[in-house]
């Protein structure tokens, strides 16, 4: 990743093995999961795509049995086998699940601080 697109992002991205799933009407994908942060996920293509990239998805990530994060999300990506989903709206108790994954990986207060506040300016 070149150093510009370092600088611009503003979202940590947290590797992260989890059961995950992406929908789109009827069609649903499971996929494996590379990474997540608070502003989307990335994920490997899975040989069987052929989502409407005009119409929104739904991620469903299983962090544990009890424990999930839904989202909606677009594509904003596909490129190299990936795609990466931005998120377009998140449930309280998913953005809580989140936050609280986020906060453990990067152990640091601060900066958990400047992304939820860059999560609220986008």
């Amino acid at each position: 990743m070149s150093e510009s697109t370092n600088e611009r992002r503003r979202f940590q991205r947290i590797a992260f093995d989890a059961s995950t799933e992406i929908a789109q009407g009827d069609q649903r994908w499971t996929v494996e999961l590379h990474d997540l942060s608070l502003k989307g996920l990335l994920v490997q293509r899975p040989e069987n795509w052929n989502g409407d990239v005009s119409q929104p998805f739904d991620a469903h990530v299983h962090l544990s049995p009890d424990v999930h994060v839904r989202m909606e999300a677009t594509l904003a990506r596909d490129e190299g086998g990936l795609l990466g989903f931005e998120c377009r709206h998140i449930d309280l108790d998913s953005v809580s699940h989140l936050r609280r994954l986020v906060e453990l990986n990067l152990g640091d207060e601060d900066l958990l601080e400047r992304e939820l506040t860059s999560l609220g300016e986008a």
